[in-house]
């Protein structure tokens, strides 16, 4: 595969070929859009890992039943609150200068009610997170649950990450120019090529990546940054694509963390994190044709 795509949260109950079929259209668009010939099918893979977080026994399309009193780890917990951070401050920047397609408006600030004990502001934010469009149509508090424990398993349960990242190994080949990783598909995708210097990959696209989030995610990275940098991989290109207003996506810029990434802009409209928002792009079109045509 030529070219091998990592997804993010929210696909517990999606397997490869289903997304495929949604991420596939969205990149020729993007490749499209940037100009340049699209690539074959036979070219493109997803490496899906969503099915190793589905509770056994869960009918399909139902989320765990978690609560606020289920946040107690102290990443999860930190997460939380840079999300509602982010969620009030693009709400706020709406109300002051209004965009029909920017975050909802009644999203209320961290001390709008001030602190107390855990379970209760967990339970403030997520009432407020539950309003932002993107976790809203994730599926409201208990989705946001979900991803909290998704990102926490990945970064600090050793056994579910060889297991996600095993999924990426059995999709790499000699021919697999381009990896591209959305979300928590971000993480994993700069973990499995700074693991494998051997991978014959030129170009890594990160698409509305949590990488820069410290110290939640960046200082629970493998390899472990040092001295406030991050180890580059063994790639010759890394564009990182972010959306003004995503969430997830709390760093815009890499570079400052990283080294050479060449960071990029986009506006997704309302719906800001999507990935084939993000895939459709001109931006995003002209890194994959980059490490498509480079040498």
């Amino acid at each position: 595969m030529r070219v091998v795509g990592i997804h993010g949260i929210a696909h517990t109950h999606l397997t490869a070929p289903q997304i495929e079929a949604e991420w596939l259209p969205a990149l020729q668009g993007g490749l499209e859009e940037a100009g340049v010939l699209r690539i074959a099918k036979e070219d493109f893979a997803i490496a899906a890992y969503g099915a190793l977080f589905r509770p056994a026994g869960t009918r399909a399309g139902n989320l765990p039943r978690l609560t606020a009193d289920d946040v107690e780890d102290e990443l999860e917990k930190a997460l939380l609150m840079e999300w509602w951070q982010e969620a009030a401050k693009l709400s706020e920047l709406n109300r002051s200068q209004p965009d029909p397609t920017g975050e909802a408006l009644t999203i209320q600030d961290p001390d709008f009610e001030g602190r107390g004990r855990t379970a209760e502001w967990v339970q403030r934010a997520l009432r407020q997170l539950a309003k932002s469009k993107f976790f809203g149509q994730l599926g409201g508090e208990r989705a946001i649950l979900f991803a909290l424990k998704q990102v926490r398993e990945y970064l600090h349960n050793l056994e579910m990450k060889q297991s996600i990242q095993e999924r990426v190994i059995q999709k790499v080949t000699e021919e697999t120019r381009i990896i591209i990783g959305h979300s928590l598909g971000s993480i994993v995708a700069y973990e499995c090529l700074c693991a494998h210097p051997e991978w014959n990959v030129h170009t890594l696209v990160t698409l509305g990546s949590p990488l820069g989030i410290a110290p939640t995610i960046f200082e629970a990275l493998t390899p472990k940054p040092q001295a406030g940098t991050g180890f580059y991989p063994k790639v010759k290109q890394w564009f990182n694509i972010a959306d003004q207003g995503d969430i997830v996506a709390l760093e815009k810029q890499l570079a400052p963390r990283f080294g050479a990434v060449d960071d990029r802009l986009v506006h997704n409209g309302w719906e800001s994190h999507s990935a084939t928002r993000y895939l459709n792009a001109k931006q995003t079109g002209q890194a994959i044709a980059s490490g498509l045509l480079g040498s």
